[in-house]
């Protein structure tokens, strides 16, 4: 039997977790070393990041501590350096839909675009 797994959508996967890792999260190395240099965000609060902007966010000590909870993570490879993630987070009775977009670099998966549009699941 065929080995369907996608190794390019397991790294996005792991990168994705570790970002949503608050111990992580409060290490700007480790976040910076997750994030492709021209990262951008558009945000669930409809505010648009950069890479700067991001990891002094996450790595605020005033931020929250508590890893949001995710649902039907679904990855694909959309070019061979390239995986598309998508999934839903709920963060203190707030959900949003998020969308990343991982490149390969020479020094592995970084992430390059991520959206978070809010929603409300009774409404799903």
């Amino acid at each position: 039997m065929a080995d369907h797994r996608d190794t390019a959508v397991e790294a996005a996967v792991r990168g994705e977790l570790r970002l949503l890792d608050p111990e992580v999260c409060r290490v700007p190395d480790l976040v910076g070393a997750l994030l492709h240099p021209e990262f951008t965000e558009f945000g669930v609060s409809g505010r648009r990041w950069d890479r700067a902007s991001i990891v002094a966010a996450l790595t605020d000590p005033a931020g929250p501590m508590a890893r949001p909870a995710t649902a039907r993570m679904h990855g694909v490879r959309v070019a061979p350096d390239v995986v598309h993630l998508t999934y839903d987070s709920e963060s203190d009775g707030r959900w949003a839909h998020r969308s990343s977009l991982w490149r390969r670099t020479g020094d592995g998966w970084r992430l390059y675009f991520h959206q978070g549009t809010p929603f409300d699941p009774a409404r799903e």
